[in-house]
């Protein structure tokens, strides 16, 4: 059967975007820029460690990488563009590069604190194990007192997760240059990103919110709103119109959708420009 889809009107041209490359991957670093992304309903993927909790990777900060659709329209409509090596390194720096410099002090700090600690309970422990002799506590006191006037915890011993720019995420104007060569490579359309990128924004365009579907199996998850309010409610996978599909294939793929609670949708961008959706949902056999 086929899917609704709900319209939505076409959106103002806006300032241009800067983009970033690393190695081809289109990246964004300041701050109006993911704005202005954001508020066009395009998500992407953040990939930046914060500068408070370094070592986890459940809530990450800048930069924001772009799916190659996302990227594409976003030059469509607000003409974006890469930035120059010095306009880069000022978007990965300034603000950014102070904050971090003052939390990695203050990590310092903490785990100065915290490897005193540790080596006053080693000598307690180290003290205390061969048994306790007369004196023994007024010589352990005066240990503990030396060592916590004495201490001093090496910077190279800080535990710190690596920035970004020993990373490889650095835009010195020599990598600048490298990656320039990448752009009309990128330029070139096959026949299935055309496909992908036309799915992509015509559903867009029908007010909803896309993101990569990879592990679904799929090309893209679809969300009825922002995708941090609600859970996808399609998977969509695009297929050319005349394209043939194995049957267990599409039993495969409804099955799985039907598993995480959401319906298949095949797109299969037209002629004449416009795209049709087939659902697929899962009702067992008889």
């Amino acid at each position: 059967m086929e899917a609704e889809l709900r319209p939505q009107e076409e959106q103002s041209p806006a300032p241009v975007v800067g983009l970033s490359l690393c190695d081809s991957a289109p990246l964004l670093w300041r701050l109006q820029d993911l704005k202005a992304m954001r508020s066009d309903g395009l998500v992407g993927a953040l990939l930046g460690s914060l500068p408070r909790t370094p070592r986890q990777n459940v809530r990450l900060g800048r930069p924001l990488l772009l799916l190659p659709e996302e990227e594409r329209l976003l030059g469509e409509r607000r003409g974006a563009a890469a930035l120059p090596a010095q306009n880069q390194q000022e978007a990965a720096g300034g603000e950014l590069q102070q904050r971090y410099a003052e939390e990695q002090q203050r990590s310092y700090e903490e785990q100065s604190v915290f490897a005193l600690e540790d080596r006053k309970s080693a000598l307690v422990r180290a003290m205390t194990s061969s048994g306790s002799d007369p004196g023994s506590d007024e010589a352990l006191q005066r240990r503990l007192l030396d060592l916590e006037q004495n201490f001093s915890f090496p910077r190279s011993a800080l535990a710190v997760q690596l920035s970004t720019a020993r990373a490889g995420l650095s835009h010195c104007p020599e990598a600048r240059a490298f990656l320039e060569a990448d752009w009309p490579i990128r330029a070139q359309r096959s026949p299935r990103g055309e496909a992908r990128f036309q799915v992509f924004r015509d559903l867009r365009g029908r007010g909803f919110f896309l993101t990569s579907a990879g592990k679904f199996g799929g090309d893209f998850l679809v969300y009825p709103g922002d995708p941090l309010r609600f859970h996808a409610h399609f998977i969509a996978v695009c297929l050319a119109l005349d394209e043939s599909v194995c049957l267990l294939d599409v039993l495969c793929v409804a099955r799985l959708g039907s598993n995480v609670k959401k319906t298949v949708l095949l797109c299969s961008p037209a002629p004449d420009g416009s795209v049709r959706y087939t659902s697929l949902q899962w009702s067992g056999m008889v």
